[in-house]
C-alpha cells in the first residue's frame, strides 16, 4: 500500500485525535463519581428498608397507645361513676355497699395495671419516634449527597460531551485527507491493538509497541519508498516516518 508521506502524517494526527475520543470515552466511564453514586444508591436502599420499617412500628404502636388510652379512659369513667355512686349515699344495703366498694378497689387496680401498661407503650412509641427521626435524617443526609454527586457526575459528563464533540469535528476535517483503503487498514488495526492503528517512528523507535527496531529494520525502511506503508514487524501497526524517526 502507498500513500504521500503528507497523508501518513496525517493519518497520525487522526490517531491523536482518536485516541483523545478514547480518552474522553475511558474518563466517563471512570469517573470517580460513578462508583460514589452506586456506593450511596445501596446505603440509601438499606436506609430506606430501615425507614419503611421504623414507620411500620411507630403506627403499630400508636395504634396500642390509642387503644390503651381509650382503655385508661374507659376504666377511669367507671371507677368515676361508682365513687360518686359510693359518696352520694343513696346505697344504704350494706352488702350492695360492699360489693361496690370492692369494686371501686378493683377498678383502682385495674386502672393502675392499664396506666403502667400505657406508660410502657408510651416509652416505646417515644424511642421508635426517635430511632424513625434518626433514620430520616440518615436517609435524608444520603439522598443530599446522592444529588450532589450526580449534579457533579453530569457537570463532568457535560464537559466530557464538549470536549468529545470538538474532537469529533476536528476529526471529520482529517477523514477526508486520508485514502479509503488506508484508513479501512487503520480502522482494523485500531481494531485490534488497544484503539493504536498507526504510530510514529520516533528515534528508531516504534511509538505504538515501544519496540527499538533492530538495524536490519532500520535499513529496511531507509530504502522503502518515501510513500511506501510501513508496518513496524513487532506489532504490526502501521508505522509513519517523520523527521524525528533518527534514520
Amino acid at each position: 500500500m502507498n500513500a504521500e508521506p503528507a497523508v501518513q502524517l496525517r493519518l497520525l494526527d487522526l490517531q491523536a485525535l482518536d485516541a483523545r475520543l478514547d480518552q474522553i470515552e475511558h474518563r466517563r466511564r471512570t469517573l470517580p463519581q460513578l462508583a460514589q453514586i452506586a456506593e450511596l444508591e445501596g446505603r440509601y436502599a438499606g436506609v430506606r428498608d430501615r425507614v419503611v420499617a421504623g414507620e411500620t412500628e411507630v403506627s403499630d404502636l400508636e395504634r396500642v397507645m390509642a387503644k390503651a388510652e381509650t382503655d385508661v379512659e374507659q376504666v377511669r369513667a367507671r371507677a368515676a361513676k361508682d365513687q360518686d355512686l359510693l359518696l352520694s349515699g343513696r346505697i344504704t344495703s350494706a352488702k350492695e355497699l360492699e360489693s361496690l366498694q370492692q369494686e371501686v378497689a378493683s377498678l383502682a387496680r385495674r386502672q393502675g395495671d392499664l396506666e403502667d401498661a400505657e406508660l410502657e407503650v408510651m416509652e416505646r412509641l417515644e424511642d421508635a419516634r426517635g430511632a424513625l427521626s434518626g433514620l430520616t435524617a440518615e436517609r435524608d443526609g444520603i439522598t443530599a449527597e446522592r444529588d450532589a454527586a450526580v449534579a457533579s457526575r453530569d457537570a463532568a459528563w457535560g464537559d466530557a460531551d464538549r470536549d468529545r464533540e470538538w474532537v469529533g469535528s476536528e476529526r471529520t476535517k482529517v477523514l477526508p485527507d486520508i485514502p479509503a483503503d488506508l484508513l479501512a487498514l487503520y480502522d482494523k488495526l485500531r481494531a485490534d491493538h488497544d484503539g493504536v492503528g498507526a504510530a510514529a517512528l520516533h528515534q528508531r523507535r516504534c511509538e505504538g509497541c515501544r519496540m527499538e527496531l533492530t538495524p536490519t529494520d532500520i535499513g529496511r525502511i531507509r530504502d522503502a519508498a518515501p510513500d511506501t506503508v510501513l508496518r513496524c514487524e513487532e506489532c504490526r501497526r502501521i508505522l509513519v516516518r517523520t523527521p524525528e524517526s533518527g534514520l
